[in-house]
């Protein structure tokens, strides 16, 4: 699951760089509008829980965020230096590997959140539709590749 979040956070960034401003922010936008979206139909939020989920997964999104941010910079940095030393490489690869241990305790600590306002149920449809649309979005992309 994390690698699929990863995967659609290293995709987005790679598009929105690729784009100029606007259509970045826009594009980014959308996507997170459309996931956030199928989030509250998937799991049935009523209009309290998308009031108190909503912001608190967004926050958790944006702490994923900058930890990936944070270590493709780092990589990005090592990939730029003429002369990298195995230090750097050693540096940068453990920041990767470390941004995935942090995204899981970015999780965990968002899911305990999370239990006081979803039910057991959507807790776990959550990470259903998570993963739905992460599929979604890659499929997509592929097609839109391949045409």
């Amino acid at each position: 699951m994390r690698r699929f979040l990863s995967l659609l956070l290293i995709v987005m960034a790679i598009f929105t760089t690729a784009n100029a401003q606007n259509n970045r922010s826009k594009w980014a936008n959308d996507m997170y509008e459309a996931k956030h979206q199928m989030i509250i139909e998937e799991l049935q939020l009523t209009p309290t829980q998308q009031k108190q989920f909503m912001p608190l997964y967004e926050q958790m999104e944006r702490e994923i965020y900058q930890t990936n941010n944070e270590a493709r910079a780092l990589a990005a940095s090592v990939e730029k230096k003429k002369n990298p030393t195995d230090r750097d490489y050693e540096t940068a690869a453990g920041a990767l590997s470390n941004a995935r241990v942090r995204e899981g305790e970015i999780e965990a600590k968002y899911y305990e959140k999370f239990s006081k306002i979803l039910t057991k149920k959507q807790l776990f449809l959550l990470k259903q539709t998570e993963t739905k649309f992460t599929r979604k979005m890659l499929s997509k992309g592929g097609r839109k590749q391949g045409k």
